[in-house]
């Protein structure tokens, strides 16, 4: 399946979740891509929305090659022996992830706009991504989530390669993916339109 946009993937991942509608559940998307579909999602099942942002680290000479994530709160999940293959030490590892701390803490800022983020600690949560290539980014939210203390986190995401979801699948409670094609390179290629999503974006949809 080609999803013709974020909303669309939003729209028929609802059609899965709607049954998990309660008092105490709540979605929160990935920035930027995933706030889109969470937003749709939050909207069907009419519970609140929160951003989550989390920055992959990437290797030196090829920044698309995630050697982890960093999430809010130095929470951070480090592929080493992707790291040592690349020719990383440890001084890099900790050198990006400072620089990305940083960046989280003012996108978080920025998007927020002074409301004070969701509490999740004994919440269902719903994590959202636009989809998932590596995985880093996700294993990196569902960590924080979990030094939260969410009483629940279930995954919901358009598409991610079986892999990625193995790997996930026993860090959560539930793990919805509506689609797990073995031939995934990027994201967008399950997208008829896969715009960039601007940080304006974003605050118009927590709004």
């Amino acid at each position: 399946m080609i999803y013709r946009d974020r909303l669309h993937a939003g729209t028929l991942l609802s059609k899965k979740l709607l049954s998990l509608r309660a008092p105490n559940t709540v979605v929160v998307g990935l920035a930027r891509g995933g706030v889109v579909v969470a937003h749709e999602l939050a909207k069907a099942m009419s519970v609140p929305l929160d951003v989550l942002v989390v920055k992959k680290i990437g290797a030196p000479h090829n920044p698309e090659l995630a050697l982890g994530a960093m999430a809010p709160d130095g929470v951070s999940v480090i592929d080493w022996r992707m790291a040592h293959l690349v020719g990383t030490d440890e001084d890099y590892i900790n050198s990006q992830s400072s620089l990305l701390e940083d960046e989280i803490r003012q996108k978080t800022l920025l998007y927020r706009k002074g409301k004070k983020p969701l509490v999740v600690r004994e919440k269902t949560v719903i994590l959202v991504d636009d989809g998932v290539a590596t995985g880093a980014t996700l294993e990196a939210a569902i960590k924080w989530l979990r030094k939260k203390k969410a009483y629940s986190i279930i995954v919901a995401v358009p598409v991610a390669p079986p892999e990625v979801v193995v790997k996930v699948k026993p860090e959560t409670d539930d793990c919805i993916v509506l689609q797990e094609p073995e031939d995934l390179v990027a994201v967008g290629q399950f997208y008829e339109h896969f715009e960039q999503i601007e940080d304006a974006d974003v605050i118009h949809l927590l709004r």
